[in-house]
């Protein structure tokens, strides 16, 4: 094991804060240098206006959304980081994972602040959070080659926004588009909202530049494939932050054809029948940039206006205008083999309007941390699967079915449901999505809420051979079950930690599980 057992653990209690300090096993572990000797040793690797020391941020940086009803209550139970920094070039990066490493001490990659799994949660007290936002540059688009080249910190919407002015779009839209980040986009392994047309973010990765603890800089070179051994980009790409950060990322882009897009949306009998529908559009060999299929309850909160308590079915396709007609074609055509389970056809207004007011912006995620800070005592959470045709549907139904039978607190449930939006060749995923009322203190939340029904959709997937992870990551909350996700391949995730974070100094506790994380599951 490479990581730390500690030995003891010890409280002090503030009136902002808890604070946790830890005593660990010094053969283990050097733990020489104290908050005092970093805060002054960072001021000799960067300038002053580069490290914030400032306790609301720090408290801030203790976590990330996971978390996000206990961090707007001042309930937190993890440590502050000891500084938040912010590099302006894989130099300064470099020096600071060197001095790390050879301090042993943590460092949580972080760059957009989206993470939704726990991924940027601080798990040791001497920890520096080291923030993209000023490697913030977009170096080229170039339009000949179809690639744009960004530092990590540049926003996906800012791209987004340069990219259509010439008449180019990145392809990829999450629902944290308006904030995310090009080195977090990476990092987990994002997809956005079009991703059966473009693809998620490893189908649009052309190359990129990395930083590994021992301080060397690695860049990946731009080239449309190649046959030199493994794919090293798969390395960085969903490393979370536990293997190496990311400085500079080269993306594909896309011809933006706006005026060419269609949409689609049916109130359909139940979730089978949008499943089937799904299927037999992309196996036929289309690709429509959205396609989607809602449960009763997950329509009622997301197509309110429209949805009379029925499941409900959507499609957007876009592109060149043959190809656009080709798949309305073949939409069409499927929804009409399936017609029995159809029962009406959706004003297509409809559909583009919500499409429209999908993504959050910061106003948004700002606007919810108040409604929670002012004893809003409702919350929600997602945990994103996938499998094959075969059994994407078992597995919602087992899952809903031992939610409904087994879950004590079901309650308190306001909502239970869950849609398909993002499908290939072989199957498709499954957002499972709840609502709940909170009736208990903000530190019970998730242990009372959240983590049971997480642990039987992690269960019912396992068992039925899908991935328990679709798109988020695994951050540091699924990381219990990461090795029976990977199965005997699981020794290859684990060598490659050993091989480029020997020390173990990269964001601790995410997606590698360790001992000592337990207690913040309780």
């Amino acid at each position: 094991m490479i990581y730390s057992n500690y030995k003891k653990i010890t409280y002090v209690k503030t009136n902002k804060y808890l604070i946790w300090l830890i005593l660990t096993n010094l053969e283990d572990c050097d733990m020489s240098k104290t908050q005092g000797d970093i805060i002054r040793d960072l001021h000799e690797i960067l300038e002053e206006t580069q490290i914030n020391l400032s306790e609301d941020d720090l408290y801030e940086a203790s976590a990330d959304r996971y978390k996000k009803y206990a961090r707007a209550k001042k309930a937190l139970n993890v440590p502050m980081p000891s500084a938040i920094v912010y590099p302006y070039s894989a130099e300064e990066v470099q020096k600071l994972l060197k001095y790390c490493n050879e301090n042993r001490i943590n460092v949580i990659p972080r760059s957009g602040n989206t993470a939704t799994e726990g991924g940027l949660e601080n798990w040791k007290e001497l920890t520096i959070v080291v923030d993209a936002k000023n490697l913030n540059k977009i170096i080229k688009i170039d339009t000949y080659n179809m690639q744009a080249t960004v530092q990590a910190g540049v926003q996906l919407q800012v791209l987004e926004d340069e990219l259509r002015k010439l008449g180019y779009t990145t392809g990829h839209s999450p629902q944290s588009k308006p904030v995310a980040e090009y080195g977090g986009l990476v990092s987990t392994r994002s997809i956005g909202q079009f991703s059966t047309l473009y693809g998620a973010i490893e189908d649009m990765i052309v190359g990129l530049e990395c930083v590994f603890p021992n301080g060397h800089i690695s860049r990946i070179k731009n080239v449309p494939r190649r046959s030199g051994g493994p794919d090293i980009r798969h390395v960085v790409l969903g490393n979370e932050g536990t293997l190496c950060y990311i400085t500079e990322v080269t993306v594909k882009i896309f011809k933006y054809y706006p005026d060419n897009n269609r949409f689609y949306g049916y109130l359909i009998n139940d979730v089978d029948t949008g499943i089937k529908v799904l299927r037999e559009v992309v196996t036929e060999g289309f690709r429509p940039s959205v396609a989607r299929t809602y449960s009763e309850e997950d329509a009622r909160q997301h197509f309110y206006h429209f949805h009379k308590g029925k499941c409900v079915l959507i499609f957007m396709a876009e592109g060149p205008l043959g190809i656009v007609n080709a798949t309305c074609e073949a939409i069409e055509k499927a929804v009409d083999k399936y017609k029995d389970g159809i029962i009406e056809k959706v004003d297509s207004q409809l559909i583009e309007d919500w499409f429209n007011h999908l993504n959050w912006s910061q106003q948004d995620l700002d606007d919810e941390r108040q409604g929670m800070i002012d004893n809003d005592r409702h919350d929600g959470y997602t945990t994103e699967i996938s499998a094959d045709w075969e059994h994407i549907t078992q597995i919602y139904y087992n899952v809903m079915n031992r939610i409904r039978n087994e879950y004590e607190m079901a309650e308190d449930l306001t909502m239970l449901g869950g849609h398909s939006s993002h499908s290939y060749i072989n199957g498709t995923n499954m957002y499972f999505v709840y609502n709940y009322n909170i009736n208990c203190a903000p530190e019970d939340e998730l242990r009372l809420y959240h983590h049971p029904i997480q642990k039987i959709i992690v269960e019912e997937t396992l068992k039925l051979g899908g991935s328990m992870c679709h798109h988020h990551g695994i951050g540091k909350y699924r990381n219990q079950w990461t090795e029976e996700e990977h199965g005997s391949a699981y020794y290859m995730l684990e060598t490659l930690k050993k091989a480029f974070d020997p020390n173990g100094i990269m964001n601790y506790g995410t997606i590698f599980p360790v001992e000592e994380g337990e207690k913040y599951r309780e």
